[in-house]
């Protein structure tokens, strides 16, 4: 199974795959940490989340195939996208009520 995998692509699954991966990680994502975000907004997070959960898991020496194994770890890589984009924010202090 070490098939060579091009750049910003899963083994396993094919650029229609990747896309439906991306936004249903992006998505599950956006409802784990709480924010609204776009339907592109989710592809596009659960994308650098691929890849994120993937160099992490490679970094980790995990393997993953096909359609549920690139789903988690995109899942994965996407929340901590969200969490360390989150980190990242500034904390606004709540208002005084105004009399």
């Amino acid at each position: 199974m070490d098939q060579p995998v091009g750049i910003l692509s899963m083994p396993g699954t094919g650029f229609f795959g990747m896309l439906v991966i991306g936004f249903l990680a992006g998505w599950i994502a956006e409802r784990t940490m709480n924010r609204q975000h776009s339907f592109l907004t989710n592809i596009l997070v659960g994308i650098a989340g691929s890849f994120v959960g993937g160099t992490l898991a490679g970094l980790l020496n995990v393997h993953v195939y096909g359609f549920l194994g690139n789903l988690i770890v995109a899942i994965c890589g996407a929340i901590l996208i969200l969490w360390l984009f989150g980190r990242s924010q500034p904390r606004v202090p709540p208002q005084a009520p105004q009399r």
